[in-house]
């Protein structure tokens, strides 16, 4: 097949293949006539999504619809939720490699390797698939005013928005009394896997973080895993941060560099970077959780053989910076900090 083909005709491919293509990335799912039924598009164990296998009474072999969501798409959609947050380049290369066009490379034992997770943890994992799933993009959302209001510019699909999220310890139950807007982050594992939801609670009134206890909350597992944003080019150089906020400050100013958000310094300690990636720059906050956090990493990297690099901000951390001094700034200062330590790149 040509690499010139059209994005429908890579789909009709897919769908030419739809049970195959299920089974190889939802082997969670299960064959019910027509229809493979899975939870979500994560891959989750369940029923409300269903792809249809074969094409009958005038519909197509490969759509599919989520029924808990509404959402409804082509097997390239859903490939492309299937990996996570990659870009169409990505996901059109995946489903290339599947139809045998090129070469899936193997994953490192060590990224492969995944604990077993024990039911209680498996109950909060598809807790916070079902909650993410259950989110709008935040484009002209309160979430957007919120990173809007911190100069945030960077976003992309792991980021979604929910205008009504409960408060309380289920965190699987909406509109219930007690509830607040929130700005909804997926953590994803190295095999684009959803592991987890941040969920960043915002005050309708003014936009800002809510006025409660703990307005930043995590539902379902972090450790070794990420929010991740892709820039769309050769993912070989990798910026990994601590807060969401601190993060996508780093990626407003260097819209070229892939981003994995760790969401605290204990994390971003724990942090294991996808294959391919040859040089992590560490983007810490200026704390001694931070400096810890970024020793801790480092000598867990250079002994993976991947080279390491820290970007410290002048202020507390990196929204600190791009708020005082804007973005432009914020740019200058991080190249000049990478070209400190042996990366050159071509600005402008």
């Amino acid at each position: 097949m040509s690499a010139r083909r059209s994005i429908a005709d890579l789909s009709a491919d897919l769908a030419d293949r739809a049970e195959s293509f299920c089974r190889r990335y939802f082997p969670e799912g299960r064959k019910q006539g027509n229809y493979w039924q899975i939870g979500d598009t994560s891959g989750a164990k369940g029923q409300s999504l269903a792809i249809r296998l074969q094409a009958q009474g005038g519909r197509k072999a490969g759509s599919w619809t989520d029924y808990a969501t509404g959402e409804y798409g082509d097997l390239i959609d859903l490939l492309q939720e299937r990996l996570g947050s990659v870009t169409l380049k990505e996901t059109l290369r995946e489903a290339r490699s599947f139809l045998g066009e090129a070469p899936c490379p193997s994953l490192p034992r060590d990224t492969q390797r995944a604990e077993r997770p024990d039911a209680a943890s498996s109950k909060r994992i598809a807790r916070a698939r079902k909650l993410f799933a259950a989110g709008k993009p935040v484009l002209g959302t309160l979430a957007a005013t919120y990173l809007q209001g911190r100069s945030i510019t960077r976003l992309g699909p792991a980021l979604r928005y929910h205008p009504r999220i409960f408060l309380g310890q289920g965190e699987d139950v909406f509109d219930l009394p007690s509830t607040s807007p929130a700005l909804l982050a997926k953590i994803t594992d190295n095999r684009g896997q959803i592991t987890g939801c941040a969920r960043v609670y915002l005050d309708p009134s003014t936009g800002r973080l809510a006025t409660i206890e703990s307005p930043k909350r995590i539902l379902g597992q972090l450790q070794g895993d990420a929010i991740r944003f892709w820039s769309g080019t050769s993912r070989t150089d990798l910026i990994v941060g601590e807060g969401l906020e601190n993060t996508l400050s780093v990626g407003t100013a260097l819209l070229e560099f892939d981003l994995a958000s760790c969401l605290t310094a204990t994390h971003l300690g724990l942090f294991i970077p996808p294959p391919g990636i040859k040089r992590v720059w560490i983007a810490r906050d200026k704390d001694e959780a931070g400096r810890n956090a970024s020793t801790r990493l480092h000598n867990q990297l250079e002994s993976r053989g991947i080279t390491c690099g820290d970007l410290v901000p002048h202020l507390g951390d990196f929204n600190d910076d791009l708020r005082a001094f804007g973005k432009d700034a914020l740019r200058r200062s991080l190249l000049e900090a990478m070209k400190a330590q042996g990366l050159e790149i071509q600005d402008g």
